[in-house]
C-alpha cells in the first residue's frame, strides 16, 4: 500500500495519475496547505521541504521497513521502477523520458507557478512580473508544441513525462495561454484528458477542492511568507508526537 500525502494541486495530481494508471493500491492522506498542515512534525519527517506530495511505501523492494519519499519527480521515478511501468529500461528511451521529466520539474512547473502567483495570488499587481512569467510560460508551451509535432507523447510513448507535464497545462487559461495557438499541444492535451485513469486521478481529490476567489491574509502568510525561522517556530509550537 502506498500512502500519498496530497493536496489537489498540479504536483499532487501527478502522483494520483501514476497510481491510477498503474493500478497501484493507495490511500490519500490529505495535507491542507492553506491551513499549514505541511508544517506538522510528522509530515516534516517525511517531507523536510514542507511541500507535498510525499509518499510512504509500506512494502518497498528491499523489505527494510517503510520507505518515504518527497519531490514529485523522484516519486514518479521510484513508482515507475517499482512497477516496471511508464519508464523504459533501454538507455535512449529512458533518458528521453527523464530529460522531459526534468524539463517539467525545473522549468515548466516553477515558471507556471510564478505565473499563477503574480497573475492570481499576489496582493498587488506587478506588470513586469506578470509579463515576465506569462511570456516565459508561453515560450515553454512553444517548446512542448514543437516536441509534440514529432511524437504522439512527450517522450515518444506515454510515460511519467506526460504525467508530470499534463497537470501544469490544465490551468492554461489562468496562465494566460490559448491552446488554440499550440495545435500539437492541444491534440496531446485532449488525448491525456480523455484517459480514464487521468479522470479517476482528478476525481480522487475532488472532494478536497474548495471554491476560492482569493486567499485570506492568514493563508497567504502560510503559503507565501515562509522563512527558515517560520518553519522552525512551527516545529516548536507543535506538541511532541
Amino acid at each position: 500500500m502506498i500512502s500519498l500525502y496530497y493536496w489537489p494541486t498540479p504536483n499532487g495530481h501527478k502522483i494520483t495519475i501514476f497510481l491510477e494508471e498503474a493500478g497501484v493500491p493507495y490511500r490519500i492522506a490529505p495535507v491542507d496547505i492553506g491551513k499549514g498542515e505541511q508544517f506538522k512534525p510528522e509530515f516534516l519527517e517525511i517531507s523536510p521541504n514542507n511541500r507535498m506530495p510525499a509518499i510512504v511505501d509500506d512494502e518497498p523492494a528491499d523489505k527494510d521497513g517503510p520507505l518515504s519519499l518527497f519531490e514529485s519527480g523522484a516519486i514518479l521515478i521510484y513508482l515507475a521502477e517499482k512497477t516496471g511501468q511508464f519508464l523504459p529500461s533501454e538507455t535512449r528511451a529512458r533518458f528521453r523520458v527523464l530529460q522531459w521529466l526534468f524539463w517539467q520539474v525545473g522549468g515548466l512547473g516553477p515558471m507556471a507557478g510564478q505565473n499563477h502567483h503574480f497573475a492570481r495570488y499576489s496582493p498587488e499587481r506587478i506588470p513586469y512580473a506578470i509579463n515576465r512569467y506569462v511570456n516565459e510560460t508561453n515560450r515553454l508551451y512553444g517548446v512542448l508544441d514543437r516536441r509534440l509535432a514529432q511524437a504522439p507523447f512527450v517522450a515518444g510513448d506515454y510515460s511519467i513525462a506526460d504525467m508530470a507535464v499534463y497537470p501544469w497545462i490544465v490551468p492554461h487559461e489562468a496562465q494566460g495561454q490559448n491552446l488554440g495557438d499550440f495545435p500539437n499541444l492541444k491534440r496531446w492535451f485532449e488525448t491525456i484528458a480523455a484517459r480514464p485513469a487521468v479522470q479517476r486521478a482528478y476525481e480522487a481529490g475532488k472532494h478536497l477542492q474548495r471554491e476560492r476567489t482569493g486567499f485570506t491574509d492568514e493563508e497567504r502568510h502560510v503559503l507565501f511568507g515562509q522563512t527558515a525561522a517560520m518553519v522552525a517556530a512551527k516545529r516548536k509550537e507543535a506538541p511532541p508526537a
